[in-house]
């Protein structure tokens, strides 16, 4: 099973940028969705934007306009640019896989992935 780790969480002021990785522990060959989510404080875990393996994206509209996802395939690593921070973006960050998946088009936010990272966590003030 492909272990992920995400990196890249911290504290920002309102308005300002981060940007998540999340590498995987080793080359996927196969048709894969990449996704991420975000948990915040006293929150289920919520959809956030995800990636196939032929590059389509998705996003939730609470992101739309402000996350941009993308992949660098030969490092093996998922990216979430994340601009105009909000403070209701505070939470704890995580990536996660599916692969191979079965249909590139199930590839979505409310897709049930079962291989997770460990997570990475974002603070935005006011």
């Amino acid at each position: 099973q492909v272990q992920l780790v995400e990196s890249g969480g911290g504290s920002v002021q309102s308005g300002g940028s981060l940007r998540l990785s999340c590498t995987a522990s080793a080359n996927i060959t196969v048709n894969y969705c990449m996704g991420w989510f975000r948990q915040p404080p006293g929150k289920q875990r919520e959809g956030v934007a995800t990636i196939d393996s032929d590059g389509s994206t998705s996003y939730t509209d609470p992101v739309k306009g402000r996350f941009t996802i993308s992949q660098d395939r030969a490092k093996n690593t998922l990216y979430l640019q994340m601009d105009s921070l909000k403070p209701e973006d505070t939470a704890m960050y995580y990536c996660a896989i599916e692969a191979p998946i079965s249909a590139l088009w199930l590839c979505e936010a409310g897709y049930r992935f079962v291989n997770w990272g460990q997570g990475t966590q974002v603070t935005v003030s006011s």
